[in-house]
């Protein structure tokens, strides 16, 4: 059994600990009330340009935009990891990561060059796949803004563009709640055609002006821009969110910790007074024999 002395010094190490992660707790409940309305004010435009550029998709050829045109089949995909630059955030980083290994590990993705945002996706991948990295971006204390999410769209759509790339695809988690993140990967470019439909099932129709390839040659980009930003909002969000979780249990394992090892002190403390007494009875019986 430890003595007194080494469980009182564990606990005051564990009291030090909870009071840490329960301070971390916090300020990630704050952050996360921001990113949560960031990224949740950020869908309706994103989602709304994207069916509105799949349902134009659906009107012209494939010749009216690069983007729209399948990519140089030869080319490996490009990929871009959305992850965090800080960890003690649960398994948010290991989700996003895993999922990029098993896209990485199949047909339509081996080979891919990537674009990794966050130095714990490029803390990971640059000891792996080192030769396929062609740009990262780390240390953003102050988070992702637009620039960061504009200058990795330029870079991505550049490669397609030049036939560098076959397809786009993006990593990123998905913001739920909280407590539910969820690693998603989806394809950028080439913009696929869809679009919303009427409750009747009948496409949506739209006037356009001056016309539609004018009009695709202006969105597009912003478009691509716009989705990898929508990725950055919702990876900060899941960061925040697992970061809070993972914080909130490991303060409740703290104080159970602590109460374990009270337990444990107070029964040392009663042991060791119970041996003094066993002395001190001993050493009078020893007198009066």
């Amino acid at each position: 059994m430890a003595s007194l002395k080494d469980i009182r010094r564990r606990i005051t190490s564990v009291r030090n600990t909870q009071q840490i992660t329960k301070a971390m707790k916090m300020v990630a409940a704050a952050k996360l009330r921001r990113a949560q309305e960031a990224a949740e004010n950020a869908r309706p435009y994103a989602d709304k340009l994207g069916d509105l550029l799949g349902n134009l998709a659906k009107r012209v050829g494939d010749d009216a935009h690069p983007f729209l045109a399948e990519g140089n089949a030869d080319a490996p995909a490009h990929l871009i990891l959305v992850t965090a630059d800080r960890g003690l955030c649960g398994a948010y980083n290991a989700g996003l990561i895993k999922l990029t290994e098993q896209f990485l590990a199949d047909d339509e993705g081996r080979d891919a060059t990537t674009t990794i945002c966050g130095r714990r996706g490029h803390d990971y991948f640059k000891k792996r796949i080192a030769d396929q990295i062609t740009s990262e971006h780390v240390n953003l204390a102050a988070g992702y803004d637009l620039d960061v999410a504009r200058a990795v769209a330029t870079e991505a759509a550049e490669r397609f563009s030049s036939g560098a790339s076959s397809k786009v695809f993006v990593v990123y988690s998905k913001f739920g709640s909280a407590i539910s993140q969820t690693p998603t990967i989806e394809q950028l470019l080439p913009i696929l055609p869809g679009g919303e439909d009427d409750e009747d099932g009948a496409d949506t129709e739209y006037v356009y002006e001056p016309s539609p390839a004018a009009i695709l040659d202006s969105l597009l980009g912003r478009y691509v821009d716009t989705r990898v930003f929508q990725a950055m909002l919702e990876g900060t969000a899941s960061e925040q969110g697992a970061r809070m979780t993972a914080m909130d249990n490991a303060t409740r394992n703290a104080s159970e910790m602590i109460d374990r090892l009270t337990l444990e002190m107070n029964r040392a403390r009663q042991a060791g007074i119970t041996t003094e007494l066993m002395e001190i009875v001993g050493g009078a019986e020893a007198l009066n024999g």
